[in-house]
């Protein structure tokens, strides 16, 4: 992704990377250079949207007993 910098230096940030970063108006961000010369842009609160992975996370209820489980293992149920 590119993007092309104004005369008073502004540049708008491809919305796949607002989106990844959960940028919206008012968040700030930070620069930073990295070892290799590249330059990161991170979200100055570093607060990152959840993943894919994450939001997949929790619990699907109350569950079994181990008593219960026991039992559909053995058949008993």
């Amino acid at each position: 992704m590119s993007a092309t910098v104004t005369t008073k230096g502004q540049v708008t940030i491809p919305k796949p990377v607002r989106d990844f970063l959960g940028i919206v108006p008012g968040t700030r961000v930070d620069f930073q250079r990295a070892a290799n010369g590249t330059v990161v842009l991170t979200r100055a609160d570093e607060v990152r949207p959840a993943s894919r992975f994450s939001k997949l996370r929790g619990h699907a209820g109350e569950g079994l007993s181990t008593d219960a489980i026991m039992a559909l293992t053995r058949g008993d149920a």
